[in-house]
């Protein structure tokens, strides 16, 4: 019983009742065609009972507030261990989490930079120091002997106000003379200064020519006059009227500034203490892009010239525009571009004085004044009166992200910029990739000396360690900066696995969802031996992944199938790698050769046509052109990190969809585009989800359920009861169960577990009233259809074509075993994927369509990438354009032409190593994709 996990009877989903048994403390993989069970088995059997029995150690006490979860359908499971499942889908949307938060090494770097780095002043640049009372008593006796000197305390520093109540404050303490702004005062009853000014204030604690024998006086002094300016004094010599700074805080000796006692909070980014105060921490701002508000600057304001206002109105603000441009000699009607940049500037930014609206203008009798605070003020304050999504999204296509100009990106405030550790500020560490961050750690480690290398040693281990484990799962070319929500899953769930590598823990069963995603051959290695020293630290690691490699590297291997969906949800094989490759199923037929995807007998020259990107520098990509030969499956490879996403779905995606479709979002930097106008369409074809809530479904997402719908009002029967379309939707009253509002459940909240659905108890998860559901099209209700695998709908409809043809094209993408109903949020991202494949796919394309798929084979096993390919083809036969970024070697073999990038990732990559068809790049010696482009062509 120790040495195994055993399930006895699983029946969630499409599971058959399968038995199943895996080794504990072992590498198991459990493999199969997509919707064969695989997830069914591992999360949702496994982990689910994992979760329930986590929860049942609760008290009763906090159960009350947890509600139980429901069992997995299953009788027996014994042997489980706690389980931990690393998702893909756990990627944080945060703006504010990055892969060093994450990781916690950001929190010990400002540990680090809190107790062992140096201080410098953002002022003059001077190492910041610090003084006892006494070394300040022996300073000024040494550099002030028989001069006479103010010991002055500073209480305000550059602030606005009238000071009243400070200087009667001042009166009462017995203190006869204060310096203001710069001139040395008497204290009098009622004294007050300019509230509308900014003021420095001191007050004189002490006048006194320093000698040595008068020392007690002067300690007495300088502690009192410390004790007045918390912790900071300034000396002010009499006869020079020079001053001069000391503090028991860090202080610039020059110019006087002093900083708090470094923590780690104050280098904190989601800290008030730590974050740049133009950017809150986020390292970017919204900015107004003067190129979207004046799209034509040989338009006057008066026809139009401004876009957010439109044509001339009688309203308050061209008011204030014609008094602003009155100033400039210029009116309305004007065009812009003969209007003075000064005057610009004013009408977008706002006027620092009152503008006076003359008489004639405002159309009343006597001039008068206003605040004008200028048009990228009016624009946010008109989002803001509205408050809705239509006038937040109004303001938003005038915007544009760029940099904040403060912090250049860095996020901190200039005060935690100015700390430096052997010479770099931690915003210049967590710039840098992982790899050469860790390299850098090992070097410095050598060159400390004194307190500050007892001090950060502890510190520098632990970093380290962390950093060692994302090295091992080929995270290299990531640094802390990065933003979590611009992870693919496959980075996210690496992340999370290095984290719980360096966690240490022991008998846990670690769940992971195709952990080899975004991963190229070269880094799968790292990938395994990293689940392979989870499961030697003495734990049972189960793997949901169709890698070969992963596969052949496993201890133990379960086959699910032998189909997917209603045909699949059986135990196929259980044993180990050699002896499955001895087995007949479909899976092992691909393992040991007996079937594989073959290689074109030719490759496509394309249409003549070339799509030529040229200058492209965002992020990593080291200024290069890149040229698509149109009318081809064009495959973008290169190793994790090494520019691709940037190249594709950074640059060129963005450039063409703002070409077609006039999209807000700004392509990365580039020079220019050729060859743009021998395409009309993009379809970029990500993994995001199909729709954000359970609503949303493959049905409504293809618009295949509009069309059933009228094909159930123009039954008989819908006739006889007069009901219209509406009456067939779960999203509006009437057809509708109204105990779960067409939901077809109930959500249970759990607080800080996920979300618990349950059927409803009333309409049994059917979402319609009884009513709706008396309506039936060949004996099936509309419920009954929304069941329906799209296998069985293809034949239900076969003799309705506007029906078939969208469906059928689920089914030619490998989608036959999913539900037309089946909700959006328990699709994969690579079944998402595909139903918005489907989706353009059964539109009318122009061939001269270009698609963009990002790593299509997620989720994919062998035989289902036959089956995808064979789709692909079918597109580019048609004379469109298929770019594909990929890993897989199926795919990247199946292409007409190959741009391979790299060398490295990160910063070692960047460039284009290689072009050609895959013949020729295998013949290449530069980047790491040749040498298995050349193996997987031999076979």
């Amino acid at each position: 019983m120790d040495s195994k996990i055993e399930v006895l009877g699983a029946r969630v989903h499409n599971l058959k009742n399968v038995d199943v048994e895996i080794p504990r403390n072992s590498l198991s993989v459990i493999t199969g065609l997509s919707g064969s069970g695989k997830s069914s088995l591992a999360f949702d059997t496994l982990y689910a009972e994992g979760q329930r029995r986590y929860i049942e150690t609760f008290s009763a006490y906090a159960r009350n507030f947890l509600d139980n979860l429901e069992r997995p359908d299953v009788d027996k499971i014994s042997g489980l261990s706690p389980v931990i499942s690393i998702e893909q889908k756990t990627t944080n949307k945060n703006p504010r989490s990055t892969v060093g938060t994450v990781t916690e090494i950001y929190d010990f770097l400002r540990l680090l930079y809190a107790r062992a780095a140096d201080a410098y002043s953002y002022v003059s640049g001077e190492k910041m120091v610090r003084y006892t009372e006494e070394q300040i008593v022996d300073l000024i006796l040494s550099d002030y002997e028989s001069r006479k000197v103010y010991l002055l305390a500073p209480l305000v520093r550059n602030r606005k106000g009238h000071y009243r109540e400070l200087f009667e404050s001042v009166r009462k303490k017995g203190f006869l003379h204060v310096r203001v702004d710069g001139e040395v005062k008497e204290v009098t009853r009622g004294m007050k200064v300019d509230r509308y000014k900014n003021h420095d204030i001191e007050v004189v604690v002490d006048r006194l020519a320093v000698k040595a024998k008068d020392r007690e006086r002067l300690q007495k002094s300088v502690a009192q006059t410390i004790q007045q300016g918390n912790g900071l004094m300034v000396l002010l010599d009499a006869e020079t009227n020079e001053a001069r700074y000391y503090s028991k805080r860090l202080m610039d000796p020059i110019s006087g500034i002093s900083y708090r006692e470094p923590a780690p909070h104050n280098f904190s980014f989601n800290s008030v203490s730590g974050a740049c105060p133009k950017c809150k921490g986020l390292g970017y701002i919204s900015v107004i892009d003067r190129e979207k508000v004046v799209p034509n600057d040989a338009v006057s304001i008066y026809d139009g010239g401004l876009a957010p206002l439109g044509k001339y109105r009688k309203t308050f603000i061209f008011q204030e525009l014609e008094a602003v441009l009155q100033k400039y000699d210029s009116d309305l009607k004007t065009p812009i571009r003969d209007i003075p940049e000064e005057a610009i500037d004013e009408i977008l930014n706002g006027s620092a004085d009152r503008l006076r609206i003359p008489a004639k203008v405002a159309g009343t009798t006597n001039d008068y004044y206003v605040e004008y605070s200028g048009l990228v003020k009016y624009i946010q304050q008109m989002a803001d009166a509205e408050m809705t999504v239509a006038a937040q999204k109004w303001a938003d296509s005038f915007a544009k992200t760029t940099v904040c100009p403060h912090c250049h990106g860095t996020r901190l405030n200039k005060e935690a910029l100015s700390y430096r550790f052997a010479g770099k500020n931690i915003a210049e560490l967590a710039a840098m990739d992982i790899s050469e961050l860790y390299d850098w750690l090992n070097n410095v480690e050598t060159d400390l000396h004194g307190h500050q290398a007892v001090i950060a040693h502890e510190i520098l281990k632990e970093l380290h360690s962390r950093l060692k484990f994302l090295l091992d799962v080929g995270l290299d070319y990531l640094n802390l900066n990065r933003a979590t929500m611009t992870l693919s899953g496959g980075e996210s769930q690496r992340i999370r696995l290095a984290t719980q590598i360096g966690s240490q823990l022991v008998n846990v069963l670690y769940i992971l969802d195709e952990p080899s995603i975004g991963l190229h051959q070269r880094d799968n290695i790292r990938l395994i031996n990293s689940l392979k020293q989870l499961r030697d630290t003495g734990n049972t690691v189960i793997v949901v992944e169709h890698d070969k490699d992963m596969m052949l590297a496993a201890d133990y291997i379960v086959d699910m199938g032998p189909k997917a969906g209603r045909l699949g949800g059986e135990v196929v094989f259980q044993g180990k790698p050699e002896e499955m490759l001895e087995a007949h199923t479909l899976t092992a037929d691909y393992l040991n050769g007996n079937r594989q995807i073959e290689i074109p007998a030719s490759r496509r020259k394309g249409n003549g046509n070339i799509l030529r990107l040229t200058g492209a520098s965002g992020n990593n990509l080291k200024h290069i052109t890149a040229e698509f030969p149109l009318g081809t499956f064009i495959c973008v490879t290169g190793v994790s990190g090494s520019g691709k996403s940037t190249l594709i779905n950074g640059t060129l995606q963005p450039i063409l969809s703002q070409k077609f479709y006039r999209s807000l979002t700004d392509p990365l930097p580039y020079e220019q585009t050729e060859g743009i106008e021998h395409v009309d369409k993009v379809v970029s074809v990500d993994q995001s989800p199909i729709g954000k809530t359970p609503r949303s479904n493959p049905a409504t997402y293809t618009g295949v359920f509009s069309d059933i719908r009228n094909l159930f009002v123009e039954l008989p029967e819908s006739k006889i009861r007069a009901y219209k379309p509406g009456r067939f939707s779960f999203n509006v009253k009437g057809g509708r169960c109204e105990t779960c509002k067409g939901n077809g459940y109930k959500t249970i909240e759990m607080n800080f577990l996920p979300d618990v659905y349950v059927p409803c108890e009333s309409c049994h998860g059917k979402r319609y009233n009884r009513e709706t559901l008396e309506v039936r099209y060949k004996g099936k209700s509309i419920a009954d259809v929304l069941d329906m695998t799209i296998n069985r709908a293809v034949e239900f409809f076969e003799n309705v074509p506007h029906i078939l043809n969208k469906i059928k094209v689920l089914q030619d993408v490998g989608l036959g075993y999913i539900k037309l109903g089946q909700s959006s949020t328990t699709l994969s991202g690579g079944e998402s994927q595909r139903v918005k494949l489907a989706t353009e796919l059964s539109k009318r394309d122009t061939g001269k369509t270009v698609y963009i798929l990002d790593e299509p084979t997620t989720g994919l096993h062998f035989e289902d990438i036959r089956v995808l390919l064979g789709v692909l083809n079918r597109l580019v036969d048609k004379g469109n354009t298929v770019i594909v970024i990929e890993h897989n070697l199926d795919i990247i073999k199946s292409a007409d032409y190959i741009i391979d990038m790299g060398p490295e990732g990160g910063r070692g990559g960047g460039t284009i190593v290689a072009t050609g068809t895959p013949e020729e790049v295998s013949r290449k010696r530069k980047g790491f994709t040749a040498p298995f482009l050349k193996e997987e062509l031999k076979k």
